[in-house]
């Protein structure tokens, strides 16, 4: 049961935090029954939706409450900018557990999970357009975002446009989130001590704890048409390109030796490799380009590596740094595995 006068409360904090305020699409936000979009003249809306489950893609012991309200949004952002996308607004269904706004280390938490959500808004100018509260009934946090963002009619980048002799190509540095991952559960709550918001966009230094979606990225592989296919790295290398080889029918070929590894997996040289094909939540883009364009080095202030290409056929092959060539199989994250944290 919902305590009507903690919810109303929490959402005029809410409200007045984020001042009310519209954005390039946002008619009307917080404060009605329905926000009320518009979309540029000649755009097609898309819309995404990402659960943030306590216990599975963040534990409180782990992650600073500002952490656990970037990546709620980060994630949707994510999944906006492998298709070229600008977004509009943001909404949020947080269940929280009942006794969160009886004590002050509650309140503390939720608004300092509200700071972090709303300071990666505010550098991809993404108003909260509207949501809703309740007490969760399993004592956990729980938050559904969705993500409402908007691409010129028939623009907008997919997974199915790749094609036999399209080059692979994929933004920043792979295997960094997953090894951080491995660093907060090797040493826990004393991991937190220091890191807050202040450290999110500092070079990719927490990719685990600050993500940092590639919005302007994935507008420019558009604006400039290079990307025949694309998608984002939130379950790892192996397994999101093999989705993007279904979808677009095609096999693939990875180049071991020309992957991008972040300092923070190269630091675990004896599984380096594995952090960087199936860690999963580097939120970096992956995408694929006709091998008669050339595709920049850097790209809206982001690296760019080329590491291989499709092929005809199905399956995927890794090439090692000797030459040898072995099935590439999807071993990222599964969503229905058993896991204590994701």
């Amino acid at each position: 049961m919902k305590n009507a006068m903690g919810e109303l409360a929490q959402i005029e904090r809410i409200r007045s935090g984020w001042g009310g305020r519209g954005g390039r699409g946002l008619t009307l936000g917080i404060g009605d029954d329905c926000a009320i979009l518009r979309p540029p003249a000649g755009h097609e809306v898309l819309v995404t939706t990402d659960f943030s489950l306590e216990g599975r893609h963040f534990r409180r012991d782990w992650h600073p409450p500002e952490s656990a309200g970037h990546r709620a949004l980060a994630r949707g952002l994510s999944d906006l900018a492998a298709m070229g996308a600008r977004p509009l607004a943001a909404f949020l269904s947080l269940a929280l557990p009942g006794d969160s706004m009886a004590t002050r280390a509650g309140r503390q938490w939720v608004e300092r999970f509200f700071a972090g959500l709303h300071a990666l808004a505010g550098e991809h100018e993404v108003p909260l357009a509207g949501g809703d509260t309740s007490e969760s009934p399993c004592g956990l946090v729980l938050a559904d975002i969705v993500l409402v963002g908007s691409a010129p009619a028939g623009c907008a980048l997919r997974r199915s446009g790749g094609r036999a002799g399209d080059a692979l190509y994929v933004s920043g540095a792979l295997g960094g989130s997953a090894a951080e991952l491995v660093e907060l559960e090797r040493r826990g709550t004393q991991k937190l001590r220091g890191i807050g918001q202040a450290d999110a966009g500092t070079a990719g230094k927490h990719p685990q704890l600050y993500p940092q979606p590639r919005i302007a990225l994935g507008q420019a592989l558009l604006r400039r048409r290079l990307a025949s296919a694309a998608i984002d790295l939130s379950d790892g290398l192996s397994t999101d390109l093999g989705h993007l080889c279904h979808e677009s029918g095609v096999g693939a070929e990875v180049l071991e030796a020309a992957l991008p590894i972040h300092p923070l997996a190269a630091a675990h040289p004896e599984r380096a490799l594995a952090l960087a094909l199936n860690g999963g939540e580097d939120y970096e883009l992956l995408f694929a380009a006709s091998p008669s364009i050339k595709v920049p080095r850097s790209l809206a202030g982001i690296a760019i590596t080329r590491i291989g290409k499709l092929v005809r056929g199905a399956g995927m092959t890794l090439i090692d740094t000797a030459g040898r060539r072995c099935p590439l199989k999807p071993a990222g994250w599964e969503h229905f595995a058993a896991s204590s944290s994701r």
